[in-house]
């Protein structure tokens, strides 16, 4: 069966399940003890791809894998900083996009390796701050793109960071949903840009399903961590 012609509701247990997946594989990751001080991110990078292939059968990633640790964890997807290499004490952030079956996954989570408070405490307001922003989004039907973005960066200065992203996240759906889905790339992001209601359906009538990307960071000591799932 086509899958661009599945019955909503099984759309999104498809992206559901396939998060649940990936979730799975977060945790292989973690469990595996992959995440170490003394690795490049390169390195690491390579671990992931190999885990995920062997454990997991994933052959796709519908973006570049996202190894980010130190002062790299202020960057955002769109940067390319030099390679880092995972010191004792960093946090490190992944952001993985694996393709299950045709359907797309996207999701994120930080890792915060030493005993400082201020980064333990950073790892666990991301999650709070995702739940917080989700709570706004289904609060709010008629919310816009650009107005839940800015609730975002709201949400991060009120727990005593700096929202880091550019974008609080995007659309995701089926394999490859960039070039199924036309129009305006803006229209498709949780951005300033996005002035469109994202309850309303995409052109071809489909109801849009959200990414929501939480991206907290400390630019004077330099660090940050980032959460993402759907929302």
């Amino acid at each position: 069966m086509n899958i661009l012609l599945l019955p909503e509701k099984e759309r999104r247990g498809q992206l559901e399940a396939a998060e649940a997946k990936a979730s799975a594989m977060f945790d292989a990751i973690a469990e595996a003890g992959l995440i170490a001080p003394g690795k490049t991110e390169a390195q690491l990078d390579a671990e992931i791809y190999e885990l995920a292939k062997r454990d997991f059968g994933v052959e796709k990633h519908w973006h570049r894998r996202v190894v980010r640790t130190g002062p790299n964890t202020l960057c955002t997807f769109y940067d390319h900083p030099p390679v880092s290499t995972i010191a004792p004490d960093d946090i490190v952030y992944l952001d993985l996009g694996p393709v299950f079956e045709e359907w797309e996954a996207d999701v994120g989570r930080s890792y915060a390796l030493g005993s400082d408070p201020d980064k333990q405490r950073l790892v666990t307001d991301l999650s709070r701050a995702f739940d917080i922003v989700k709570g706004h989004y289904e609060r709010t039907p008629d919310v816009t793109g650009a107005e839940l973005f800015r609730f975002a960066q709201e949400t991060a200065q009120e727990s005593g960071w700096e929202f880091g992203g550019v974008i609080a996240g995007h659309i995701v759906g089926e394999f490859p949903h960039a070039q199924r889905v036309p129009g305006d790339k803006d229209q498709h992001r949780i951005a300033p840009a996005n002035r469109k209601r994202m309850r309303d359906p995409d052109r071809n009538g489909n109801v849009r399903h959200w990414i929501l990307e939480i991206h907290l960071v400390d630019r004077a000591r330099q660090f940050g961590g980032f959460y993402e799932r759907l929302l």
